[in-house]
């Protein structure tokens, strides 16, 4: 499985960043997402993260705090996290 860390700061210029290595890992398999230092996502970091659990394989994201409170207050959760959190 690869695995992919998140910066503290996933604004738009993040996801920008991260798009093509998350592309290419989706491609060859399962991708682990850590994302558990994110202390400030952005729309365009939600929007990249959903895309991640939908294409191909799917990803498993690996949640800080407020990636968990930013998920609750746009009624992501259940779409970033199903079958992950215990």
């Amino acid at each position: 499985m690869t695995s992919i860390t998140l910066p503290e700061r996933c604004d738009r210029a993040a996801a920008e960043a991260l798009l093509p290595e998350m592309l290419a890992a989706l491609g060859s398999g399962p991708l682990e997402i850590d994302a558990r230092e994110c202390r400030q996502i952005g729309q365009a970091m939600l929007q990249l993260l959903v895309s991640a659990r939908q294409t191909g394989e799917g990803a498993v994201i690996l949640p800080s705090a407020a990636l968990q409170d930013v998920a609750a207050l746009t009624g992501l959760s259940d779409e970033l996290f199903s079958g992950v959190l215990a």
